[in-house]
């Protein structure tokens, strides 16, 4: 995904940064059964300031958010407001208290119109205690136009929204509350380009209004570009509070994971062999138009285009997810017609979904089971699942690719993203496959193990899979593909080698600027 350049002379001013922390943290301890997820952090944030919370999935961030947030209680230390104690017994006294949280997965509802989910239970009341739904519309009214947002209907169902307008009326409840603390979580995820745009405007405007906000993301470019200063977490233990005008990148990245890591995209160049997949003319309309492409062993293929150019619909078709309806694909020259998922795993073919918490994993289950799915008909005997066969496969999973966990029997759901992505892969790759498909390999994860999982793309590379990795990070797509193809409309629009691949020409493309046609 393009981001806005970075906006410097926005940063607050030292003086602001240096005021009296409205809410800090001082020593906090958490433990849970078998894992101590803080030890002794401290943690404070200024009237006024954007505070980044970086570190590595399972560095102890989200246990941190959720004891300013009063989901957990911390084991000891303390907490305080304005100099002043505070107990959080739950999120309900968080939220009495000026702290507002915004998850990930947002907590609206979606038959609710945008006025009702912003004052869900604080909607203004008449005298004998029905709502005021005049004085509703009112107060909805005045909260958009507080922050200049004239594009959101009040009376809209929030369900009919985009995820970009569904986070700003996660906002903007927040601020219904009076909010003098709200914390962030990843929320550029799932955003599009121009939704990031907004995003960042929205918290420049709170920010100038003296509303202080811990935001948390995986992409340092947004802490450069947001933040006033930083603060790194690495196995449960405070690492570094730092101003951003005292660090870069390479600093913040060897503070999270305790190491220098030269390469975020350790390419390697491999030997290109035949065409593994061939794509001529394949469609299925109107979801996408006729698309042809190959991919040769040995080739990582990067797919670009913004949110619905239909990468992932073209995924799925070769995967037979949603089968094509016109086209004809070959899998190592040879036709195939691939109308199921189990006839594109006969051929050879592994997708690793882009939401792999509900299409790429099953949450509940143990790493065992999760580890074998894809070859459980190969570790069957006369019906039954061979036990000790599913066990030994769960545990070279966890040995190859260094996944953290209790042990192979820890609920999947239970990991961090970073592992989670880990196992899913090692799934599809324990199928032996020849054709993998990547649909945001790295989305969400930690800096440490985005460099590992495109460590281990490079190797099966160079092993001779053919590999096409969707991505909406342009610097990921540039730093591992041998090509580069462009999707805008449901088409491949451009393509590019890697020696043309350029940041400039691969989003002119995306945004329909033109490009070596494909």
């Amino acid at each position: 995904m393009a981001v806005p350049q970075p906006v410097l002379a926005e940063q607050a001013s030292p003086m602001r940064a240096a005021a009296p922390p409205v809410l800090a943290l001082d020593g906090i301890t958490k433990s849970f059964p078998g894992v101590q997820a803080l030890k002794g952090v401290s943690f404070e944030v200024a009237p006024g300031e954007v505070h980044a919370l970086l570190g590595e999935n399972g560095a102890g961030k989200s246990t941190l958010i959720k004891i300013m947030s009063g989901v957990h209680q911390a084991d000891s230390g303390t907490l305080a407001m304005h100099g002043r104690p505070l107990r959080l017994a739950s999120p309900h006294a968080a939220r009495q208290a000026g702290i507002a949280t915004i998850y990930q997965e947002l907590l609206l509802f979606p038959e609710l119109s945008v006025a009702e989910n912003l004052f869900m239970g604080h909607a203004p009341r008449r005298r004998f205690g029905g709502l005021d739904w005049r004085a509703l519309r009112v107060r909805a009214r005045a909260l958009l136009d507080s922050l200049d947002i004239h594009d959101l209907d009040i009376d809209g169902a929030v369900g009919t929204l985009s995820v970009g307008n569904r986070q700003r009326v996660e906002i903007l409840r927040a601020l219904s509350q009076d909010a003098s603390v709200l914390i962030m979580d990843e929320p550029t995820a799932a955003l599009t380009e121009h939704d990031v745009v907004r995003l960042f405007g929205i918290v420049r405007k709170l920010r100038a209004r003296g509303v202080s906000i811990v935001y948390i993301s995986h992409r340092l470019e947004e802490i450069f570009q947001l933040a006033d200063r930083v603060t790194v977490l690495r196995d449960g233990e405070h690492v570094a509070t730092k101003t951003v005008s005292q660090t870069d990148t390479a600093d913040l990245i060897q503070m999270m994971v305790g190491r220098r890591i030269d390469s975020l995209f350790p390419k390697i160049t491999v030997p290109i062999g035949k065409p593994m997949l061939e794509l001529r003319g394949l469609a299925r309309p109107p979801v996408s138009r006729p698309v042809s492409l190959s991919v040769h062993a040995g080739e990582i293929v990067g797919l670009a285009g913004l949110v619905g150019s239909g990468r992932s619909e073209l995924a799925q078709a070769i995967f037979g997810v949603t089968p094509a309806t016109a086209g004809t694909m070959l899998i190592d020259g040879v036709a195939a017609r691939v109308g199921s998922v189990a006839e594109a795993r006969r051929l050879g073919i592994a997708y690793v979904p882009e939401d792999r918490g509900t299409q790429g994993l099953v949450r509940p289950m143990t790493v065992r089971e999760n580890a074998s799915l894809a070859v459980l008909s190969d570790l069957a005997r006369f019906g039954f699942i061979d036990r000790a066969a599913e066990a030994r496969l769960a545990r070279e999973t966890v040995a190859r690719f260094g996944v953290r966990t209790a042990g192979i029997e820890q609920i999947v759901g239970k990991l961090s993203g970073g592992n989670q992505q880990k196992i899913v892969l090692g799934k599809w790759l324990a199928a032996n496959p020849r054709v993998l498909i990547l649909d945001e390999p790295t989305r969400g994860i930690d800096v440490g193990a985005k460099a590992e999982i495109h460590r281990l793309m490079g190797e099966l590379a160079g092993r001779g899979m053919a590999v096409l990795m969707i991505s909406s990070e342009l610097p990921e797509v540039l730093g591992m593909s041998d090509r580069v193809l462009v999707m805008r409309e449901g088409g491949i629009v451009a393509a590019f080698s890697r020696a043309e691949a350029t940041q400039e020409r691969v989003a002119g493309a995306m945004m329909g600027g033109g490009g070596t046609p494909g």
